[in-house]
């Protein structure tokens, strides 16, 4: 009788938590809701765009781990288990409503002098990062996330797992589903694209 009070009360991982939902344990289901919801919501915000999308995501996403518990492989980690289920409703979200045309790497760059004719592909080489006072001060929050919509789908999606919730490149690979060795090429294009779009907006560097 207070065997479910108690192990609620211990400190469970994500993947017991899962496993003893699995056995009949709702509230497990619950705590695992309550772990992400910040996490994940502001994934899904920066992702989607929308507030209101991001809303309807999130519950997408906890509905369809509900559905799929059963064949979760407990070998595995929850957790970019999870985000992979949230990418791809994304994905699909993003899919449906066409919001913008993505820009391809292979664009030609608005450049000056010598710059004419470089693509966002021959930036790949630059050693560019993403200083974290820009993603993180306040008043230029907004500014990102507007930049960060003209992006595509791919240097979105790889950005905010890589600097906004600081994914290790083996969860990203699991949870974009490419190899290990796309995520460091693609990371590259994404923040080249990034830097070219503050450029633009601010006439200089980070």
């Amino acid at each position: 009788m207070a065997s479910s009070s108690q192990e609620s009360q211990q400190p469970q991982s994500d993947e017991q938590l899962l496993q003893l939902y699995c056995q009949g344990e709702s509230w497990a289901f619950d705590e695992l809701v309550d772990r992400y919801q910040q996490e994940l919501f502001h994934f899904l915000i920066r992702f989607a765009g929308s507030r209101a999308a991001a809303e309807d995501l999130f519950q997408e996403s906890f509905l369809q781990v509900h559905i799929s518990a059963s064949t979760f492989d407990s070998s595995k980690r929850f957790k970019p288990w999870l985000f992979t289920i949230a990418a791809n409703k994304a994905r699909d979200y993003l899919r449906r409503n066409q919001r913008r045309q993505a820009m391809p790497l292979s664009a030609p760059l608005p450049g000056k002098g010598g710059d004419d004719g470089q693509t966002f592909v021959d930036l790949l080489q630059a050693d560019l990062e993403l200083p974290a006072e820009v993603l993180n001060r306040e008043e230029t929050r907004q500014e990102v996330q507007n930049i960060m919509q003209r992006l595509t789908d791919a240097q979105r999606e790889i950005l905010v797992l890589a600097y906004f919730h600081q994914f290790a490149y083996r969860d990203i690979a699991q949870v974009l589903e490419i190899p290990l060795g796309t995520v460091k090429s693609r990371l590259h294009a994404a923040v080249a694209a990034f830097a070219h779009q503050w450029k633009l907006r601010h006439g200089q560097e980070f």
